[in-house]
């Protein structure tokens, strides 16, 4: 179901700039009422309310993100000087071109990049961080120096990834992210293997949003079985989800105009849950 015509759409659609996009691109926090939202944060929820590359907003924002990533033109004029932040805006815009565009040959160069040293870094049968610094080496030229440039870990990562591994690097791939105590860092920063204990909580929906990440990877439905059977579980008796009023964010809910009725929250609910399902089934 799209949500392309509502009113949290339209929120976001009025406040692009004369570029088509909204403020500086990068951040994935929550938006902060009085303050700009980001591009990320605007193509994050247009996303979430059904838009997709066919779209001239989404189609807009793609075109701008490609000419940075090509080299062509810049996004913004932000920067980070705690990263190399021309290749962190690479990884960055090529995960998001990626999630609009799994095909785009732009972005994809830039995922055969990390695969080449997800290959190297889980060629021992796990993850070696010695063999991740060797293999990002040998691909960039130089030693890593901050965070991002190791471990895989972030949602970018993980959505840059999907498609282009071995089918054994990327089972091994899955493990890690399930596994890893930090979870999948800008999404949800808590084990993926250990279900959240309060079904009906905002804290589920963060975990639903982490699931959404991987889904897309060729071996969802062998690894996330566990997250299935949860769902299954948690499924009232007229077969439908509510994650609680809690659950609303401005990001992932409300879907529906309002969830002033319950039974708009809780079709909600159901249909992101069913979406999810669908794709994992894939």
């Amino acid at each position: 179901m799209t949500h392309k015509n509502g009113k949290w759409a339209k929120q976001i659609l009025d406040c692009r700039n004369e570029e088509g996009l909204w403020g500086n691109f990068h951040t994935l926090s929550r938006p902060v009422g009085n303050k700009a939202i980001t591009t990320e944060q605007a193509i994050r929820r247009l996303r979430i309310l059904g838009f997709t590359k066919e779209d001239e907003p989404i189609r807009a924002a793609l075109e701008r993100m490609c000419l940075c990533v090509s080299g062509r033109k810049k996004i913004d004029d932000y920067s980070e000087k705690t990263h190399d932040w021309p290749l962190f805006e690479k990884l960055m815009l090529s995960a998001w071109i990626r999630l609009f565009d799994p095909e785009n040959e732009i972005a994809l160069a830039v995922a055969k990049q990390w695969a080449f040293i997800a290959e190297k870094a889980f060629s021992g049968g796990q993850y070696n961080i010695e063999a991740d610094r060797e293999a990002f080496a040998l691909q960039f030229g130089r030693k890593p120096k901050s965070a991002f440039e190791t471990g895989f870990g972030m949602f970018y990562h993980a959505v840059l990834l999907q498609g282009v591994l071995s089918p054994g690097t990327e089972g091994l791939l899955l493990d890690y992210y399930l596994t890893r105590q930090g979870g999948i860092y800008y999404i949800y920063e808590k084990c993926l293997s250990e279900l959240p204990e309060t079904f009906a909580s905002k804290n589920t929906s963060r975990y639903l949003a982490a699931v959404e990440t991987l889904y897309g990877y060729r071996q969802a439905r062998e690894k996330l079985g566990f997250v299935v059977e949860w769902l299954v579980s948690n499924q009232d008796e007229c077969g439908s989800w509510d994650l609680g009023a809690g659950a609303k964010d401005g990001v992932y809910f409300p879907l529906s105009d309002s969830w002033r009725k319950p039974e708009s929250r809780i079709a909600d609910c159901t249909e992101r849950i069913n979406r999810i399902l669908q794709k994992i089934a894939e």
